[in-house]
């Protein structure tokens, strides 16, 4: 606890589970902040930094509401209740999993004034894929040129929306946590749930296109630029994936069905 006992006392926390180490280095503790269920988060990544700076600046609309901020503390509403969109898609519900996420992005868009000056532009966002020679995402990084030569729509972007990442928080509805602090065309804000939430459901051709038909025309996107976008994402994620050691596989399926559906 004593990565955390600094923060229980300034802002008089009750804990409320069992500590949490994420992926992306960051420590996470439940906690009861006046009698309200909160999340302690402690990290010093930049990644980590931006998307507090775009938690505070949502100031709860589409995402968790931050409590308190101090350095590399965050203080932040805790989602509490049991709903899972993974659950939900994986049960034959995948749209309704679909349509909840693009409610969601739709809020995160909203026009707010003056956005975080320490948002990233998705060019720079993109820079493995932009210097990458594999012949597996040269299609993915002709797509991405495309697309970065001539953005529409620009918006602060979350830039890691999929299932895990969109909580039910009870009366509040369903809300974003763990942005990345993006800037950038808002259509890519949908690429990332074509990879999720997992394997079996996101390379199945037949769901792979039923979903691209519905969330371009619930979300009001061009179906071809969607498609686009979802190509270089995979090439992204993919690229990262090539350099970290792991598995690339969801992400050069979807990157392939993609191609396949523009014709490439």
């Amino acid at each position: 606890m004593t990565d955390f006992t600094e923060y229980l006392h300034c802002w008089s926390l009750i804990v409320d589970g069992t500590p949490i180490e994420t992926e992306a280095a960051a420590l996470l503790l439940p906690v009861i902040w006046r009698d309200t269920p909160a999340m302690l988060k402690i990290s010093t990544s930049q990644e980590e930094m931006r998307g507090y700076d775009l938690l505070e600046w949502w100031e709860g609309n589409g995402a968790a509401r931050v409590f308190a901020r101090s350095g590399a503390a965050l203080l932040m509403e805790r989602a509490s209740a049991a709903r899972s969109l993974a659950q939900l898609s994986r049960s034959g519900h995948d749209k309704q999993a679909c349509a909840i996420l693009c409610d969601t992005v739709a809020q995160l868009h909203q026009a707010h004034p003056a956005p975080p000056p320490t948002l990233v532009l998705l060019d720079d966002w993109f820079a493995a894929l932009h210097s990458t020679q594999d012949v597996k995402l040269l299609a993915a990084r002709n797509a991405m040129q495309e697309l970065l030569a001539q953005p529409r729509d620009i918006s602060c972007l979350h830039g890691d929306i999929h299932h895990l990442n969109i909580l039910d928080f009870g009366k509040r509805g369903w809300l974003a946590i763990d942005p990345k602090g993006l800037i950038g065309e808002r259509t890519f804000d949908y690429a990332n749930l074509f990879c999720n939430p997992d394997l079996e459901i996101a390379a199945n051709p037949d769901i792979f296109l039923s979903r691209v038909s519905f969330v371009a025309g619930y979300a009001k996107l061009d179906s071809q630029r969607l498609l686009k976008w979802i190509l270089a994402w995979s090439g992204l994620s993919a690229a990262w994936h090539f350099e970290d050691g792991s598995s690339p596989e969801i992400a050069l399926q979807i990157a392939g069905m993609a191609a396949a559906a523009l014709g490439d």
